[in-house]
């Protein structure tokens, strides 16, 4: 069995139905998978390469099966050489894209002529056309140049690596790009920054995909931290504290483990043993934003945990992550995700009555 085929039987593997005690249960939901197809172009890193793999790989349902079905094609199905020196065969070519629900683009440097706005090579370009109506797009790194080359940047908020950021906003000017942040979820279209965020962005769909819960065991699979914020500054000038200065990776650890208390900036900088100026400057230095900031994302992301895990009314999912009132999670949640917490228990928590 290829690797089309392999894609297309996990959308029917079973009954729809079981026999027991004389009659039928109720119908199953079809067990399917979710089709990912990586395009792998000439000059490919591999690292990036690997990423979705290696991420949606780890995303299994509740009986053990695997949610997403990753498959590395080509644009022509024939074999692409990395830019660390060696082959990479794929297991299709370009008829993949057309079964795909999401197309992810790594980057590639092989293609210097994008850096000028100039055209896709013919085959990128056929591959391009040939992706399924309505599959949702992602690139990764520069390959957010293969989307706005093809012209499904126009007019819409992206990102790329920072040190990208010029010369693609010369060669692609309809483009809304912002290279201070990780990610851009544009709903159909993502793109992320270089390398490492390419991790967050698979993340972060895996997490919009199937909740919280889900992302936070792959990234426990993958040994990476479970959340950053699409939002967080690419470039932080000192990510790592210089020996003689204190850091304040303690007092995160240590407010992890407080979120449901009162974590008012001087306590946090108390418990760090600095001053406030000193401790916020640190903070933002080894983080990429306030205290403030990250306290509010660390809560928002235990109230999700705390919804699709627990049946704990709205107001207590609050109390508990920090977040006060009930209507205080409503209103963070709606101005962070769109939705309101009983609609995201409803979509993520399958205990949940509805």
């Amino acid at each position: 069995m290829d690797a089309i085929q392999a894609m297309d039987a996990t959308r029917a593997p079973g009954p729809d139905s079981e026999q027991a005690g004389g009659g039928l249960r109720a119908p199953r939901e079809p067990y399917s998978r979710h089709r990912v197809a990586v395009l792998a172009l000439p000059g490919v890193p591999p690292f990036e390469l690997g990423i979705p793999s290696r991420v949606f790989g780890s995303v299994e349902d509740a009986e053990g099966r695997p949610l997403y079905e990753v498959v590395v094609c080509t644009a022509d199905g024939g074999p692409v050489l990395s830019d660390a020196g060696f082959v990479v065969q794929p297991a299709a070519g370009p008829e993949a894209l057309a079964l795909a629900d999401t197309v992810i683009l790594p980057p590639t440097h092989a293609m210097p002529e994008l850096a000028e706005g100039g055209p896709l090579p013919p085959e990128v370009d056929a591959a391009i056309a040939g992706i399924r109506p309505g599959a949702r797009l992602v690139s990764i790194c520069s390959g957010s140049y293969i989307l706005a080359a093809a012209g499904l940047l126009d007019g819409r908020p992206a990102t790329t690596h920072w040190n990208l950021a010029p010369e693609f906003r010369r060669a692609y000017p309809k483009v809304r790009i912002d290279e201070d942040v990780l990610f851009v979820d544009d709903g159909d279209v993502l793109t992320s920054a270089g390398v490492a965020a390419g991790v967050d962005l698979c993340l972060h769909m895996i997490r919009r995909d199937h909740g919280a819960a889900a992302a936070n065991r792959a990234a426990r699979m993958c040994v990476v931290p479970p959340w950053r914020d699409g939002g967080q500054a690419q470039f932080i000038d000192r990510p790592v504290p210089e020996p003689t200065l204190a850091s304040t990776t303690a007092t995160r650890a240590w407010a992890l483990e407080h979120l449901g208390e009162p974590l008012p900036l001087g306590k946090l900088a108390e418990h760090a043993r600095m001053s406030l100026r000193s401790f916020t400057r640190r903070f933002r230095d080894e983080v990429g934003m306030t205290p403030g900031q990250w306290l509010t994302a660390q809560r928002l992301e235990l109230a999700k945990q705390l919804l699709e895990t627990t049946d704990l009314s709205i107001d207590l999912v609050a109390h508990r992550a920090g977040l006060g009132s009930g209507n205080s999670l409503r209103a963070h949640m709606k101005t962070a995700f769109g939705i309101s917490p009983a609609a995201y228990r409803r979509a993520f928590n399958p205990a949940d009555p509805g």
